[in-house]
């Protein structure tokens, strides 16, 4: 069989991260993808390949193996043993019982999680070798919600892109469909954990678990401090002096807020429990205010300022 560098394959060096890794994968997957290059064969052979790397190189324990023993790793065949091992013979009937040492974690590993045991009546596999119940791994994906999405929750249909088989049995990128309960109040990063909807059992091992990550978009009216929900409400002058009740935007809809007399630009009122969930129970919605001067005035505006100006005592520089 013709070797393959893998790490050529996705173009990292040997020593490169996980992260490294996934990011190479995945920024070769969509350029090298059928679908976007339908009459292009080579592309078509490239993604198999990139697949092919990246379900080794992704998983910490195969890409050991796949350091230690190339291209055919995965076989367990035309491999050379270590120094002590030379004599060892693998597989045979008759009831033998194989002393694996500690080169059994080699196969443990190859073959999904399993045990050796003499061949005889009942019993199948590798030489007598049997499979060991393997839990498959957790797995992490990104969910991305509108702040309105986290605020309020509930349930929200999500496709993600995993890696399965394919029709010709090589690795394969397949879309996935969940519904996913949101718990209200989510916070940006929190994770949800799906549990059963991560990697493959081995040897009818239970599967791993799906985390995925919260990453909540940015709004154009709203921000967030932490858990809690930011919005700027512009007052006018008179309203900032005199006080006033205004609408004002939660996540929620509109409420009246009352402003007090005498307020200054940028000081924050706080609407409790309008925010996201945190540990110490739910954030607040601060409001803060904003004094908008008119740009143009009429001739008896102006002279109203003007008179103010005249009989006012307040300096806000010596306030």
């Amino acid at each position: 069989m013709e070797y393959k560098d893998y790490y050529q394959v996705l173009g990292v060096k040997r020593e490169a991260s996980q992260e490294d890794i996934s990011k190479a994968f995945k920024k070769l997957a969509r350029k090298c993808h059928p679908d976007l290059n339908p009459n292009d064969c080579k592309a078509e052979a490239k993604f198999k390949d990139i697949n092919e790397a990246y379900e080794v190189l992704r998983d910490p324990e195969k890409r050991k193996l796949y350091d230690s023993f190339g291209h055919n790793w995965q076989h367990g065949q035309n491999f050379q043993p270590p120094p002590g091992y030379e004599g060892m013979r693998f597989g045979g009937g008759g009831g033998q019982q194989f002393d694996m040492g500690g080169f059994s974690d080699f196969f443990e590993t190859v073959f999904g999680g399993a045990g050796f045991s003499g061949a005889g009546p009942g019993r199948g596999g590798f030489g007598g070798y049997q499979r060991r119940a393997t839990r498959g791994r957790d797995v992490e994906a990104g969910l991305e919600l509108t702040l309105e999405e986290a605020y309020l929750g509930g349930s929200k249909n999500v496709t993600l892109h995993e890696e399965g088989v394919g029709l010709d049995g090589r690795p394969a990128i397949q879309p996935k469909t969940l519904s996913v309960n949101i718990p209200a109040g989510v916070r940006d990063g929190a994770k949800i954990r799906l549990a059963g909807q991560g990697g493959a059992g081995f040897g009818g091992g239970p599967a791993g678990d799906l985390y995925l990550k919260v990453m909540i978009r940015p709004h154009s009216r709203f921000k967030l401090e932490d858990v809690n929900v930011v919005v700027d409400v512009p007052l006018s002058p008179w309203e900032a002096a005199l006080g006033a009740t205004v609408r004002v935007p939660t996540l929620e809809g509109e409420i009246d807020l009352t402003i007090p007399p005498g307020i200054s630009s940028g000081r924050k009122m706080r609407i409790r429990g309008k925010g996201l969930s945190g540990k110490a129970g739910r954030g607040d919605q601060l409001v803060r205010v904003m004094i908008h001067t008119p740009k143009e005035l009429s001739s008896e505006e102006r002279q109203l300022w003007e008179n103010l100006a005249k009989v006012s005592t307040f300096n806000p520089r010596h306030a």
